[in-house]
């Protein structure tokens, strides 16, 4: 295939050289993109007076019938073009000769491909914030399923207070929704033509910049012809976001690894999403979760291969923004795989409530309630706390829980204790008392569930 720059060369580019300046094999992807934008720019310059209506209807068929077979498989990428840019053009050109040559009037490849990639990553994005609220959605029909299934919770991976199992999962619904906000964000300041950038400099034909922004659902144009072409803050912003949806699944995937392996047994993944040994017959393995896990590293890599790239190079365009491309592709594809076997696996989990409580017996994750029964008998915080960690020492000591001393003990250190501290030390009321708006409470919880449903409408 003739390069589209190919009058100003003696010779033909080196074949080799041609292949590694290529990116046709992983931008092709873009080609809906691509030609959606070309048929808005195509009618733009019909209403400026640049394309005849005869040539806006040769282009508009042409590009139409393109797109058709690419999607039906009729057509095929060329491998030897240069980029899906340059296949599209040649592919048009071929089919209806000089008006598909007009096509590039007031349009360089640089405002082509930072118009096509805002376009892509705009749908992807949406798509990605589709799937979180789905993952949302999971997470709360296990956790609306558990709202009274009791657990330990912990800190430094030490039991450490009583919670139940769906204030657990909600934290992550937390932390989802918070996601899905800084993708929006990032699209918010992303959704901004770059089209009428041309080279770097904009170009001397009258064209409709806003018009065409508006065609193709932008809020606006890019208001300076040289960031037009050059930004790309929104992959490094996206690529941060997607970052965070990993680091968030990581941390799940963490939980889930733990929760079911035989140390724990807090939940019990489905069939469907484990896998077993090639030699230990008895195993049943989380891959999913792993793996989910592992990719979290994978993402990290394309955000900071984006930042290097974009670290050293001059305005405007060079060459090397070609590297941005395979870093936001990969990182949307691996969050996206990850979302879609992660839904699935949460909603098709059982939670081992039976276990989880058996847990919240040992570990003496109800002292904190004990110190504050004698707190508000009028002990002073402190006294109270050094009082109670003399009592689990000594629980420790005879291998009891602080329900089996008994109250005549328990007044050796401190005549505020009455026989209602049993009550008060149950795992179910050191549940319920705590009232404190996003709390474990029962009533806490169901305004947290509340909140997010709201966010999801």
């Amino acid at each position: 295939m003739e390069k589209m720059w190919a009058g100003r060369f003696l010779k033909a580019l080196d074949k080799t050289a041609d292949g590694f300046n290529s990116s046709i094999h992983f931008d092709k992807r873009l080609y809906r993109h691509d030609i959606t934008g070309s048929l808005a720019h195509a009618a733009m310059l019909h209403e400026v007076g640049i394309l005849t209506a005869q040539e806006l209807s040769l282009i508009t068929e042409g590009l139409g019938k393109i797109l058709d077979e690419l999607e039906e498989g009729t057509l095929t990428f060329d491998e030897d073009a240069e980029d899906i840019h340059m296949f599209v053009e040649a592919e048009l050109t071929k089919r209806i000769g000089d008006a598909g040559k007009k096509l590039h009037t007031a349009r360089s490849r640089n405002d082509q491909v930072a118009l096509d990639l805002r376009l892509y990553m705009r749908d992807e994005a949406s798509e990605v914030c589709g799937l979180l609220r789905s993952l949302i959605e999971s997470l709360l029909y296990v956790a609306e399923a558990n709202r009274e299934t009791i657990m330990p919770g912990y800190t430094h991976l030490q039991r450490a207070q009583p919670i139940t199992f769906a204030h657990h999962l909600m934290a992550y619904c937390m932390m989802f929704t918070r996601d899905i906000t800084r993708i929006e964000d990032a699209v918010r300041r992303m959704n901004y033509s770059p089209l009428g950038s041309s080279a770097l400099a904009g170009t001397t034909h009258p064209i409709d910049r806003d018009a065409v922004a508006e065609a193709l659902g932008f809020d606006g144009v890019s208001m300076n012809s040289i960031d037009g072409v050059s930004d790309r803050d929104y992959c490094v912003e996206l690529e941060a976001a997607f970052s965070l949806i990993m680091t968030h699944l990581s941390r799940l995937s963490e939980e889930i690894i733990l929760w079911s392996s035989w140390e724990f047994k807090f939940v019990e993944l489905d069939d469907a999403y484990t896998t077993g040994s090639s030699i230990m017959p008895q195993k049943k393995n989380p891959d999913m979760a792993e793996l989910v896990r592992g990719k979290c590293g994978r993402v990290y890599g394309d955000l900071m291969a984006t930042l290097t790239v974009l670290k050293g190079i001059p305005l405007a365009y060079n060459k090397d923004m070609q590297e941005d491309k395979e870093a936001i592709f990969d990182a949307t594809d691996t969050v996206k795989k990850c979302l879609e076997v992660f839904i699935p696996m949460i909603r098709t989990m059982t939670p081992i409530k039976e276990n989880m409580y058996a847990a919240c017996k040992r570990g003496f994750i109800n002292a904190t309630d004990l110190a504050d029964y004698l707190t508000r008998r009028g002990m002073p915080f402190r006294t109270a706390y050094k009082t109670v960690g003399t009592l689990v020492a000594r629980c420790v000591g005879e291998g009891k829980t602080l329900d089996e001393i008994s109250l005549a003990e328990y007044k050796e250190l401190s005549p505020l204790f009455e026989e209602d501290l049993y009550d008060e030390i149950s795992l179910e009321n050191c549940v319920r008392k705590r009232v404190s708006k996003g709390g474990t409470g029962f009533a806490s919880l169901d305004g947290q569930i509340e909140y997010v449903r709201g966010f999801l409408k």
